[in-house]
């Protein structure tokens, strides 16, 4: 074996071990069904709630408190969601405090109320439920990113709705994602999979009476589906729907090509873009290498030609997050942020651009969501879980079935996927 390749392979053989160690040694994680709702929840002081509408292409699951698993479905599937949210001065603004065992307690966790399956013939009933007494009646539509359960999304959205302050009806767009950061390969299909999905919803918001504007808000892998159907949709009806006005491109994880070539479908008449990006996304600097050093959007310096004379070309706003200080590891979760969030809400609001322009953002910036990237190959994915896990409790708790089942083949992929790693291990180690 080459010198470098053996070197290479006793790191990851020790952050591998390392990894497992921390798997033993943690606890058990998170409860599965925190979405089984509350009966007869009793008020409580200072808590908040979010009603949503969820689409989803996820297969239903057996267990109610799951409702939809990481599998495929056969159609679009609508649910009329609530989730409570702990009062403000017990949670730091941007995180979503998960119940430690069932059921949650809405004094301290985000706990579900009710979810209902809706026909889609009844989401028009929805919606004008949901907008009623609200001068704009807008809609925001959130597609997740990569590495997401059914339950992460709705959370999350939970979350973004509540510290963004922004009066709309909120409205989830998941996908297939298996939740585990060894699933990219499938995730990504997943969007691919998703794209009619998505442009349905879109097109049936855009037809309802009740609703005056709508605003698209995707992260990471999500972008992808979104601009996919956003191009599918402008391809089909020679312009995306009017009433979609915003589409905000959180830390896309876009091929930079694809994305010109999005961009241009959409024509001229497109929606008012804004891409929030950040040059120390770790996630993305990985996703960078599995895609054969191709540049993805949400990793692009917004300062440097040529992507600034396009971005201005192409009349897109920027909301450069380089700069801005994050507890995520990963820096891929900037937009969940307290204070990201808040601004976003007022700007929505108050329908102006959002741009580096006028925008004051607090040092400090909060956020949970710890995406990550992987290869499609089982080995190669394993070498980029291996730092993820000593940080994501997540990972940690599918690593291990992940790993008994690579076997011998995982020391023949060591030497080409040493590079792969580094960037989530330099996350991890602080750059060392």
């Amino acid at each position: 074996m080459f010198p470098r390749f053996a070197c290479a392979e006793r790191a990851l053989a020790a952050t591998l071990v390392a990894a497992v160690l921390v798997s033993l040694g943690a606890c058990g994680g998170r409860p599965t069904g925190v979405l089984l709702p509350i009966a007869d929840a009793a008020p409580v002081a200072g808590t908040s709630r979010v009603d949503m509408l969820v689409a989803t292409t996820r297969k239903s699951a057996t267990d109610r408190g799951v409702l939809f698993s990481g599998e495929r479905g056969e159609a679009v599937t609508y649910t009329d969601l609530a989730v409570s949210i702990p009062p403000d001065a017990t949670r730091q603004p941007g995180t979503v405090q998960w119940p430690e065992r069932l059921p949650g307690n809405p004094a301290t966790d985000f706990v579900a109320l009710r979810a209902d399956l809706v026909d889609r013939s009844k989401v028009a009933a929805w919606t004008g439920k949901a907008v009623h007494g609200r001068g704009k009646r807008h809609v925001l539509v959130f597609v997740h990113g990569f590495n997401n359960k059914f339950e992460d999304a709705v959370f999350r959205f939970a979350q973004i709705v509540h510290d963004s302050g922004a009066e709309v009806a909120p409205v989830l767009f998941t996908w297939p994602s298996r939740g585990s950061v060894l699933a990219y390969g499938y995730d990504r299909e997943s969007t691919n999979f998703s794209r009619n999905g998505l442009e349905t919803l879109l097109r049936d918001l855009a037809r309802d009476p009740n609703v005056g504007e709508v605003t698209v808000l995707a992260h990471s892998m999500g972008n992808w589906l979104t601009l996919e159907s956003l191009r599918q949709m402008a391809i089909r009806d020679k312009r995306v729907a009017p009433k979609i006005r915003n589409v905000i491109l959180a830390a896309p994880d876009v091929d930079m090509d694809l994305a010109r070539g999005a961009f241009h479908d959409m024509g001229k008449d497109r929606p008012r873009l804004t891409l929030m990006v950040s040059g120390d996304d770790q996630a993305l600097a990985v996703s960078r290498l599995v895609w054969g050093d191709s540049v993805r959007l949400g990793a692009i310096d917004p300062n440097a030609e040529p992507y600034r004379s396009e971005l201005e070309r192409e009349n897109i706003g920027v909301l450069n997050l380089t700069s801005v200080k994050s507890d995520d590891a990963l820096n891929h979760g900037k937009f969940a942020s307290g204070d990201v969030v808040a601004l976003l809400g007022k700007r929505l609001a108050d329908g102006q651009p959002i741009s580096d322009g006028q925008i004051g953002i607090g040092d400090r910036l909060v956020s949970t969501a710890a995406g990550a990237a992987s290869t499609v190959a089982t080995g190669a994915a394993l070498a980029v879980a291996a730092p993820v896990a000593l940080i994501d409790p997540q990972t940690r708790e599918t690593y291990g079935d992940h790993l008994s089942n690579v076997g011998s083949g995982f020391k023949d992929t060591v030497g080409s996927t040493a590079d792969l790693a580094a960037a989530p291990l330099r996350a991890v180690t602080g750059g060392r």
